[in-house]
């Protein structure tokens, strides 16, 4: 009895083993493929919110950590862009912290001089059939901030149309809407102050602008 369970144990630990060694195996094959993936998922994401032809570096290797309050708690990746050897323009990662359900994950391309060239919504837990039309994938209304102009800090057409602004609201969620334009707003605020940061900023690999 006992010399089978030792027989039982050892096929297990050599069974346990090769099926360790095997995903190591397939994980190291794939993770390239993986990453490729991935790249090309964000680019395809910064392509909506950043026009193409407004650059020739790649924005995904230009990329720097950021501590803003105007983007939201903690670290933002920000991605600059440039034509030759001018700054034209960035994607900025920025959170509003006040959504209905939480706090909303953002993607937005902006100029310098304070026009949002796009905005996405990355990660949200609003109510489904209302908070997520902020969603490209459930109505249009992101689309609405492509080509929009900041004035001021105090721009009064920066709000839902229900608070005085330009910007449609949702039909029984109102601080959903609020929040994503308050967000992008104070996004495309701290665009404006990057290229006086010009070597100050820390790459994500840790070198500087």
């Amino acid at each position: 009895m006992l010399k089978t369970l030792r027989k039982h144990g050892v096929t297990l630990a050599v069974f346990a083993a090769l099926t360790t060694a095997l995903t190591a195996v397939v994980n190291e094959m794939t993770k390239s493929t993986i990453a490729q993936q991935s790249a090309l998922q964000q680019k395809q994401l910064f392509d909506q919110v950043l026009a193409p032809d407004t650059y020739d570096n790649d924005p995904q290797q230009s990329c720097f950590i950021v501590t803003a309050p105007q983007l939201g708690a903690g670290e933002h990746r920000v991605y600059m862009a440039r034509k030759g050897k001018q700054l034209t323009g960035v994607v900025l990662e920025a959170t509003a912290p006040d959504g209905y359900s939480g706090a909303i994950q953002l993607l937005v391309g902006a100029n310098f001089s304070g026009t949002i060239q796009g905005a996405r919504v990355t990660g949200h837990h609003e109510t489904p059939g209302l908070g997520d039309k902020i969603e490209l994938r459930i109505s249009d209304w992101i689309t609405r901030f492509s080509g929009q102009r900041i004035n001021s800090a105090s721009d009064p057409n920066w709000a839902v149309k229900k608070d005085g602004g330009q910007f449609d609201q949702f039909t029984g969620a109102t601080i959903t809407p609020r929040a994503v334009i308050n967000a992008i707003k104070r996004a495309g605020l701290y665009a404006q102050t990057l290229p006086a940061q010009a070597g100050t900023l820390t790459a994500c690999g840790g070198r500087n602008l």
